[in-house]
């Protein structure tokens, strides 16, 4: 598949800002045989006093910036083309359990996308004993990683209620948990905090998921939302394997991958400091538009 992304990011501050930085994550990623950026640009309004591009230590495009005059309103627009390819449903070849604990103990490599790093507590995730007592509930003898991993996402898709207003980004994930309901970001980080409580390595990923209007109604510019979604370690033959649980379904080409991470924390879209008075408001909008073949 084939998208033109758009989304558009504005903060507006009541009071001029003295001074202020930001890190950018926005800009979707190349995966060998799974995804690529054909083309793509961030556009900053007004333009900064300073801008760097690099990668962070997970390979997640960063682009930092910094203001040295009053800011009143901050615009980024990403414009992008990516290609998401299918991937074969293959054989489980997932261990069970204890098998995959064994293959972790005797795991050394420490590279970005090592499940070592994803195994305990992170900036936003706690491993509270309710995560552990949940997840060992959709456990059953001789289950493998993969069906693990599908057990709980399926679950808390049934147990959680998506609600847009329950919310917000600063919400604690067992709040959210203990509420049972949430948006993609909850339900994202509660699954990996139930998977992490098994000894299973999970991630965070953010990116963008297609949506299609319901039949006979035109599709809405800006109806689209950024997304997010779980990855899981499910041994050294599988790999990692993504799943969505706010829509029950494994990761496929309506899902298209702008980030890797821990947690939210990881993969902010925007996030910085500045200097200000009063309060401040932003507003989003996303465009994901399949471009025909």
């Amino acid at each position: 598949m084939l998208y033109d992304l758009t989304l558009t990011l504005e903060n507006t501050y009541r009071g001029n800002t003295d001074t202020a930085r930001n890190v950018i994550r926005m800009l979707p990623l190349t995966l060998p045989n799974h995804q690529e950026l054909i083309a793509g640009r961030i556009d900053i309004n007004p333009a900064p006093d300073e801008r760097r591009e690099r990668n962070d230590f997970f390979g997640n495009a960063v682009t930092e910036v910094a203001f040295r005059k009053p800011l009143r309103t901050l615009t980024v627009t990403l414009r992008a083309r990516v290609a998401r390819r299918p991937q074969p449903t293959g054989m489980d070849l997932s261990p069970s359990l204890p098998g995959l604990l064994a293959e972790l103990r005797a795991c050394s490599d420490l590279t970005p996308n090592s499940p070592l790093h994803y195994l305990t507590a992170s900036p936003r995730i706690t491993l509270d004993d309710a995560f552990a007592a949940y997840a060992r509930t959709c456990v059953q003898p001789g289950m493998t990683v993969l069906q693990i991993m599908l057990a709980i996402g399926k679950r808390l898709h049934r147990d959680m209620r998506f609600d847009a207003k329950a919310t917000d980004v600063d919400t604690p994930p067992l709040t959210a948990f203990q509420n049972r309901h949430g948006v993609c970001q909850d339900f994202s980080h509660v699954m990996i905090a139930c998977l992490r409580s098994l000894g299973i390595p999970a991630g965070y990923v953010s990116g963008f998921l297609r949506t299609t209007p319901p039949k006979g109604q035109p599709r809405l510019e800006g109806a689209d939302a950024m997304h997010a979604w779980v990855r899981a370690w499910c041994g050294n033959e599988l790999g990692w394997a993504e799943f969505d649980p706010t829509n029950d379904l494994m990761v496929g080409t309506d899902h298209i991958v702008v980030g890797y991470g821990r947690d939210y924390a990881d993969v902010a879209p925007l996030k910085g400091v500045l200097r200000t008075s009063g309060q401040q408001s932003g507003t989003h909008s996303v465009d994901v538009i399949p471009v025909p073949a």
